[in-house]
């Protein structure tokens, strides 16, 4: 079986969304190793000096138990542009290392910047990211991604998203697209026009 792995944004020092972070891991090491212990990841991240400014990011590895804690600068890709890509096969339902399905869609971006993954004409996700959609009045996060992501917990937990199941079709009723997850906070400038997703 894969190993997993947990994606930690560090902002000045700080470890982000940690609570979230733990939860999701314990749930993995319940369900696919049948762990009964709690780790608390806060326990064993020791942030090197510098990583202590700016943004960077923390990549903890893990089975049953922790494999490897490694650090990074972070480098934002820019992304102004999803294509719409169908596959009613792909899961990643737990936030394996191996992502080889979600790179091969990835291939399929042709002259996008990502992909939108669309699964049984419902939208998915893009391959490394949730996405949040805006109708004029509300943000909208499918109902059921391929990964249900730390920030997009975090999100829905305090009012700043709703879920929505979300066809292809019902795009068209939305007028912007962000992509959350642990590295992209909400309130990310970088915005997709509507009018860049599509087959």
């Amino acid at each position: 079986m894969s190993l997993l792995f947990e994606t930690i944004r560090i902002k000045e020092g700080v470890l982000y969304n940690l609570d979230y972070h733990n939860h999701r891991m314990n749930q993995s090491r319940k369900q696919l190793f049948g762990s009964c212990d709690s780790i608390d990841l806060l326990n064993c991240i020791n942030i090197p000096t510098v990583y202590n400014l700016g943004i960077n990011k923390c990549k903890v590895v893990y089975g049953k138990e922790i494999e490897q804690v490694s650090f990074e600068p972070y480098i934002p890709r820019k992304i102004q542009s999803l294509k719409l890509v169908d596959d009613n096969s792909v899961c990643y339902d737990h936030k394996y290392c191996n992502r080889e399905q979600l790179i091969e869609l990835s291939g399929k971006r042709v002259s996008c910047d990502d992909v939108l993954i669309v699964k049984n004409g419902y939208i998915t996700d893009t391959s490394f990211s949730n996405i949040v959609f805006f109708d004029g009045t509300r943000w909208l996060t499918p109902l059921k991604p391929l990964l249900y992501g730390t920030m997009r917990s975090y999100l829905l937990m305090k009012g700043f998203i709703l879920e929505k199941a979300i066809t292809v079709i019902d795009l068209r009723h939305f007028q912007k697209a962000r992509l959350i997850n642990a590295m992209l906070p909400f309130h990310s400038d970088e915005e997709i026009e509507i009018g860049c997703i599509g087959y």
